[in-house]
C-alpha cells in the first residue's frame, strides 16, 4: 500500500500524456513533485503549459532544470531542422523520425533519479507510452527496464538498501484514446496542456505534426471534445 503523501517525481512537460501521468500518480496516493527541463525545444511553450497545469492541479513542488540539449542538436526540436508535417500513422511508425532527440528520456530520467534520491522518493514516473506514439526508441519497455535495473545500481541509497527505484510507466500500453479517456475521468483539464511540436508564437498548435495529429485522434476516438487552440 502507498502511503498517502508519499513523494514521487514526475516528469512532467506539461503536455497530454505527462499530465495524465501526474494524475495517476496522485490517484495512487503519491505526491507528485514535478520535474520539467528548459532543453532548447523550439516548443518552449510547453513549460508555460507545465506551470499552468501545476498551479491547477496544486502541485506542491515543480521543478524546471535547464539542459542544454540544444547545443548538441540532431533533432528537429532542438535545431534548424523542419519538423515532418501530415503524416499518416503507418509514415509515423515506419522508422524512427527526426523530432526523436537524441538520448533524452535517458537524460531526463537521470537528472529525476537524482532528484528522487534527495527528496528520499523511490518512484519515478514517466508517461511513454509504445502504442500511440513517435517510434522514439526511450519510449519503449525494455528501455524503461534497463534504466530501472540501472538506477538501483548507481545511487548510494539503494546500494546501501535504504530503498528500491521503480520507474512506474502507467501508460505505457495505452492507447492516445485510452490516455484521453483516463485523464478525463481523473478530471484532467487537457484545455490547459500543450503538445504540438511546431507551435507559432503565440502557442497556437499547427495541427499538422505527428504530436497534434496523435493528440487529434486520441480526443477523436475517445469521443471527448479537443480543447487544443490550433493555428
Amino acid at each position: 500500500m502507498t502511503t498517502p503523501g508519499k513523494k514521487a517525481v514526475v516528469l512532467f512537460s506539461g503536455g497530454l500524456d505527462s499530465t495524465t501521468c501526474l494524475a495517476v500518480a496522485r490517484e495512487q496516493g503519491f505526491s507528485p513533485c514535478a520535474l520539467s527541463f528548459a532543453y532548447g525545444q523550439r516548443h518552449e511553450v510547453e513549460l508555460q503549459a507545465a506551470k499552468r497545469v501545476a498551479e491547477a492541479m496544486n502541485v506542491t513542488a515543480h521543478l524546471v532544470l535547464p539542459l542544454p540539449l540544444g547545443a548538441i542538436g540532431g533533432s528537429a526540436l532542438t535545431a534548424d531542422i523542419a519538423v515532418p508535417k501530415d503524416r499518416d500513422v503507418a509514415a509515423m511508425e515506419a522508422e524512427i523520425p527526426v523530432t526523436y532527440v537524441p538520448a533524452r528520456n535517458t537524460i531526463f530520467l537521470s537528472m529525476a533519479l537524482g532528484w528522487a534520491e534527495v527528496l528520499g522518493a523511490q518512484d519515478i514516473y514517466i508517461g511513454v507510452n509504445a502504442l500511440d506514439y513517435s517510434g522514439y526508441p526511450d519510449c519503449r519497455p525494455e528501455f524503461v527496464a534497463a534504466f530501472e535495473a540501472m538506477a538501483n545500481l548507481a545511487v548510494k541509497e539503494a546500494v546501501e538498501g535504504h530503498l528500491h527505484i521503480t520507474i512506474h510507466t502507467p501508460l505505457l500500453h495505452l492507447t492516445k484514446a485510452d490516455i484521453v479517456r483516463l485523464g478525463t475521468r481523473l478530471g484532467v483539464d487537457y484545455g490547459l496542456t500543450h503538445s504540438c511540436y511546431d507551435p507559432d508564437p503565440s502557442g497556437l498548435a499547427c495541427g499538422r505534426c505527428d504530436s497534434c495529429l496523435l493528440r487529434k485522434k486520441g480526443f477523436a476516438e475517445a469521443g471527448v471534445p479537443d480543447p487544443t487552440r490550433y493555428r
